[in-house]
């Protein structure tokens, strides 16, 4: 009894994990304390790591079970303490109600959205020009609104199409009411050859609008939670930190754009799976019965949505509120008006978000985890102390490298404070802060799309309902950003070095935007309060 007692226990311990990861986990567990007393310093990091290791599992594991563990030990040992990981919570509260309020809000509208990409699907036969497509629409998306609820639309149209496929490859063919038996066979053959291709498919498109938000997130005051720290800081308006950062992400945006055209023609690293025509087929079939059998009040919900569509991208780009609370309107607006008020059915809209929003609040234990045991401080350091002529460079990589790493809202808020501390100590000068400022802001949008864990968004898609669907692993995700990751990295990498200072200067002159005085930071920071 108490071995088969025991084994239940080892059974139910992180459910059907291989047997070698629930040890691995274990081992973790047991050596973290014994070298947090040996050695703080290393022992972060290792956390870091093994942290990341649980991301990396996320096909076989969930990330919350085996992250959350390490997190509760790590304050249990006295890493971090609980006050630390509530401000670091507080800090974020803005990403959280994000997370919470605006995927499910997302999940209201996807009628419109699938009606749309459908069109857009079964329109474009080229994979060339709808995989740019894709990419240009995530890129102008999430300069305007936050790229997880930009990746949040995606993985929605992209479960759509899927549902659509497995609908007819499972026999429930939606155009005769009379089964024809002589299909099956076909249907059979369909589902077995054209599976895998249809999942390579959408996970490249999935891809190309990943990085999309990378393109598009990094231009605008908006585009990411960063942005706006780093922007409040600087004392920059929303037209004045587009143009500055305009030397860095204008030329990045055409080589992306113009890499996903590459990969797409050369077959690289996943790339240039077209649409099966068997699956063109039943998505045509469906798009022609869907717009048979619309009924009234389809066209009202439809209608209804696209009125909360514009509202969504009117309040986000004017910042009537915070993007969770705007969520929130947008899930009271479109229930309200499409008739969904039983409290299961609204349930449903939070399914999505919820396991995602409590991986990120565990991450943010491993956050208070580097602030506490101050794992890039030594970094950071020794960025400063390097003369002037190097600083922006190392600045966008040493931000670019941590955020592949860490969390790039946390490099990012750690180093502008830095950089604004010796500001203020007389160390630099204004105009060498506001260009340190864009080097910052860069390095953590644009290198970071080397791994899921350097982006929220990219995250977010990694432990989706969607990725094991589509195959899409995290060593998968490494292996088709690299690319982007290489192009990305070395056009910022050059335009920070050799465009951003002369085109500044260029805009001086121009009168496009003004020098900052101290004091002029300082208003606009308080004001931003």
């Amino acid at each position: 009894m108490a071995i088969s007692l025991g084994r239940a226990f080892g059974h139910n311990f992180l459910g059907h994990s291989p047997r070698w990861y629930k040890y691995t986990i274990i081992a973790c567990l047991v050596i973290n304390p014994i070298l947090f007393w040996l050695n703080p310093f290393v022992a972060g990091w290792l956390l870091v790591i093994q942290f990341i290791m649980t991301l990396a599992m996320a096909l076989k594991c969930y990330p919350l079970q085996p992250g959350g563990l390490l997190a509760i030990e790590a304050v249990i040992i006295g890493m971090t303490s609980p006050a630390q990981v509530k401000h670091e919570l507080i800090a974020n509260i803005e990403v959280l109600l994000l997370l919470i309020f605006m995927v499910a809000g997302i999940y209201f509208m996807k009628d419109l959205l699938l009606y749309l990409f459908t069109k857009l699907l079964v329109r474009i036969r080229s994979k060339i020009a709808l995989s740019v497509a894709f990419c240009f629409a995530a890129a102008v998306l999430s300069a305007f609104l936050d790229a997880l609820t930009v990746i949040a639309v995606i993985i929605s149209v992209a479960v759509g199409f899927y549902a659509i496929y497995h609908k007819v490859a499972s026999g429930k063919h939606f155009t005769h009411d009379d089964h024809d038996h002589s299909h099956d066979h076909d249907l059979h053959e369909l589902k077995r050859r054209d599976l895998d291709q249809f999942r390579a498919f959408l996970r490249s498109l999935m891809m190309h609008a990943a990085i999309g938000t990378a393109l598009g997130g990094v231009c605008t005051l908006v585009g990411e939670p960063q942005n706006l720290i780093i922007g409040e800081r600087a004392g920059w308006h929303f037209v004045e930190f587009a143009i500055r950062m305009s030397p860095v992400t204008f030329p990045v945006l055409i080589c992306g754009l113009i890499t996903c055209a590459i990969l797409e023609k050369t077959h690289w690293f996943g790339y240039g799976d077209k649409l099966p025509e068997s699956v063109r087929h039943i998505i045509l079939e469906y798009d022609e019965h869907q717009d048979s059998h619309m009924s009234h009040k389809d066209y009202a919900k439809l209608i209804i949505q696209g009125v909360i569509a514009l509202w969504l991208i009117v309040a986000l780009a004017l910042h009537l509120a915070a993007v969770g609370l705007i969520g929130l309107s947008v899930i009271i607006l479109a229930s309200a008006f499409t008739g969904v008020t039983e409290e299961h059915a609204i349930g449903k809209a939070f399914e999505e978000a919820l396991p995602f929003t409590a991986l990120l609040s565990v991450f943010f234990v491993i956050v208070a985890v580097i602030i506490d045991q101050h794992l890039f401080e030594p970094i950071i350091q020794w960025v400063l102390q390097v003369e002037k002529e190097h600083h922006l460079w190392l600045f966008y990589l040493a931000n670019g490298v941590l955020s592949m790493v860490s969390d790039n809202v946390f490099v990012g808020t750690v180093y502008i404070n830095e950089v604004k501390a010796a500001l203020m100590n007389g160390v630099i000068d204004n105009d060498h802060f506001d260009m340190l400022a864009v080097a910052i802001n860069t390095g953590t949008n644009l290198p970071s799309v080397a791994t899921p864990n350097g982006q929220a968004a990219f995250l977010f898609l990694l432990t989706s309902t969607l990725a094991p669907l589509l195959r899409l692993s995290y060593g998968r995700m490494v292996w088709m950003a690299l690319p982007y990751t290489i192009v990305l990295g070395i056009v910022g990498l050059i335009a920070i070095s050799f465009l951003l200072h002369p085109m500044t200067q260029q805009f001086y002159e121009w009168g496009i935007i003004s020098h900052h005085t101290l004091s002029e930071m300082s208003n606009a920071a308080s004001s931003a309060h």
